[in-house]
């Protein structure tokens, strides 16, 4: 495989990996190795996964110290992707993530040199501390897979990915992200709360063991092909049309004020068969499109209500849970060609 050069888009040449059975197995090992370094999060790396083999892009989104850093770190390692990772801070200039145009006296021109944007996993740490501008910076490279600076378009690695961390209690020195900044992220996720027993593990692991990520033998052509696979995983007629119910479910709803966008629909397929695909099928089940409703619905969902008390459910997947149980299941598949 062709690495990327700081120039161009890294070109995969071979893989090994030509077969959903194949992808299947190269996952379930993944997925083991992070749970040996990430103690009681099994339930967020099933969900990661599914997001990175998808394509997709995620928000994480939870207090600070709650390992967000470290799956974001430990998932590059195990995938074998190239990893930088930005601190958003209110000073954070859209050049510094992109990249800016350099002069050189000798030669009397100048050449563009790539910023840290310009990897295959980037961690955008405490990415509503950065200004709006800077964010928006973000929006051509999470949908087009491309930034542009001074005229000039430059084409971002493939595999290529954003975690971007939030932390949701912070209201001083905080830009919240606009809503066509949140529609390209595919999932928000959340780290689990552990319980006292999985604590004392982690603490075990992190403080009197040097945690070790085994190698798997994963490369970045192995996820870019994996990607390619996910989007041969079958979606009958059924369930297409289970999904546009739920989407349309969300716009009728007398507490939303905007519901499911056309790409959110979208990413909902995406995701469910990325889900389907780590449960060991081939083809899209009413049960994948439920596990995917709430990561993909969370943080696009505007309600009426914006306030809750502490501790209560919120608005949002409140609406969301309702809509999951008021829409019809369906029950027979008809074969719809493609997935």
């Amino acid at each position: 495989m062709m690495r990327f050069d700081g120039g161009g888009v890294s070109l995969v040449k071979s893989c090994e990996i030509t077969t959903l059975e194949e992808a299947m197995a190269k996952l379930t090992n993944v997925a083991k190795a992070l749970a040996r370094v990430l103690v009681g999060q099994e339930l967020l790396i099933r969900q990661i996964l599914a997001a990175v083999t998808a394509g997709g892009h995620v928000l994480l989104q939870d207090v600070p110290g709650t390992g967000k850093t470290t799956l974001a770190v430990s998932l590059a390692k195990t995938l074998g992707l190239e990893f930088r990772r930005v601190q958003g801070t209110p000073d954070l200039l859209p050049g510094d993530l992109l990249g800016t145009m350099v002069y050189h006296p000798g030669k009397g021109d100048f050449s563009f040199r790539p910023g840290p944007i310009f990897t295959e996993l980037l961690l955008l740490d405490e990415v509503n501390r950065a200004t709006p501008r800077t964010q928006s910076a973000l929006l051509e490279a999470m949908g087009e897979g491309q930034v542009s600076v001074d005229g000039e378009t430059h084409v971002l690695p493939n595999p290529f990915f954003v975690i971007a961390t939030a932390n949701p209690l912070e209201l001083q020195g905080v830009f919240p992200l606009p809503e066509a900044q949140l529609d390209r992220f595919m999932v928000q996720l959340h780290p689990a709360v552990l319980t006292a027993d999985q604590e004392v593990s982690m603490l075990q692991q992190n403080r009197l063991h040097t945690p070790i990520i085994p190698k798997v033998g994963v490369t970045p052509a192995d996820v870019f092909q994996i990607t390619r696979l996910v989007r041969t995983v079958r979606v009958m007629v059924d369930v297409l049309r289970y999904v546009v119910s739920l989407g349309r479910a969300s716009r009728e709803h007398p507490a939303v004020v905007w519901g499911a966008s056309p790409r959110a629909l979208i990413h909902l397929v995406a995701y469910a068969q990325a889900l389907a695909l780590l449960s060991g099928r081939d083809y899209v089940i009413p049960d994948d499109v439920q596990e995917a409703w709430l990561p993909v619905m969370n943080h696009r969902l505007q309600t009426k209500i914006l306030w809750q008390d502490r501790g209560q459910e919120s608005e949002p997947k409140r609406v969301l849970t309702e809509i999951l149980a008021n829409v019809p299941v369906p029950t027979e598949f008809l074969p719809s060609g493609e997935g």
